[in-house]
């Protein structure tokens, strides 16, 4: 699997991240995991034809907390919401990856978490 990686997050700055995504209604049905949705303008084409069907679309992150590291790990894989296997589930292509990873970066520095 393809991923954005950060680690080595103190407790404090982990529970900061976690508590601002849960405040903005990311947690996914998994504890730690949570749904960064994709805007709709980065569709790529099979994601733009099945938004109806298959859509809303998003990259999961995982949330870890260890004792040893706590970590945050972006899948870089478009995930549809209504479906696990599609031809519109993929790797995310240039755009959509710059874009989720400025966005994780410009979230994580506008709380003031230093990584």
């Amino acid at each position: 699997m393809r991923t954005y990686l950060i680690e080595d997050l103190n407790d404090k700055d982990y529970q900061t991240v976690t508590k601002a995504f849960d405040e903005l209604g990311l947690r996914g049905s998994i504890d730690g995991i949570y749904y960064l949705p994709l805007p709709e303008d980065l569709l790529q084409g099979d994601q733009q034809a099945h938004l109806g069907e298959c859509g809303p679309y998003f990259m999961a992150l995982e949330a870890v907390d260890s004792p040893d590291r706590n970590s945050l790990r972006l899948e870089l894989l478009v995930r549809a919401r209504n479906k696990i296997r599609c031809s519109c589930v993929s790797y995310a292509d240039s755009a959509q990856r710059k874009h989720m990873i400025e966005y994780l970066d410009q979230f994580i520095e506008e709380l003031e978490v230093s990584v």
